[in-house]
């Protein structure tokens, strides 16, 4: 594979904007992502800065985000890995009942989907879950829209397999967010 992948830098905030955004401009955005375009741009720097703070590998922190960076340097996609400890509450405001990850803002551009990009992002936030020692996840999990087909495929060939767990999308009620999970090998 050509491109490198690697956990964000602080000071590459600017960069994760600019690929953060485009995300959620993405067709498939409004089923695959918690946030609009628009909430987004509206965000100030800080706010950026932040979040390229808090998934930072380097800085201990319970979250990280990988990006592939391609060979004329532009980034091609990313992932991150919220880590969830046992007896906490989710996102979701359910109780945590073993330490997992939570595989969230996966994105790919769509020049590079239907190959090794998505593959080698995911590789790495396992790995990088797996080495953690504590906690000691069980497993890493996703959400995947009832409408997302094409990413319920990508993830199912990556080894996720559905729970039967399923929540309401908090944006439409009516459509539902599978959650699709790998255990520890």
């Amino acid at each position: 594979m050509d491109h490198v992948i690697g956990p964000v830098r602080p000071e590459e905030w600017p960069r994760t904007r600019e690929l953060r955004l485009d995300a959620l401009k993405d067709p498939a955005a409004p089923v695959a992502f918690l946030e609009t375009y628009e909430q987004a741009l509206e965000y100030p720097d800080a706010v950026w800065r932040e979040r390229a703070e808090g998934f930072s590998a380097r800085h201990g922190t319970r979250s990280v985000q990988f990006v592939a960076e391609a060979p004329d340097g532009s980034w091609s996609g990313s992932v991150a890995l919220l880590v969830e400890e046992a007896g906490r509450e989710d996102f979701f405001g359910a109780t945590v009942e073993r330490a997992q990850g939570h595989l969230v803002g996966v994105f790919v551009r769509p020049e590079h989907r239907g190959g090794r990009v998505i593959a080698a992002l995911v590789a790495a936030a396992l790995d990088w879950a797996w080495a953690l020692e504590e906690p000691r996840l069980a497993r890493v999990r996703l959400y995947v829209n009832d409408g997302n087909p094409r990413a319920a495929a990508a993830y199912r060939k990556l080894g996720f397999v559905p729970t039967g767990v399923t929540m309401p999308m908090a944006c439409d009620p009516s459509a539902k967010e599978l959650e699709c999970a790998i255990a520890r090998p």
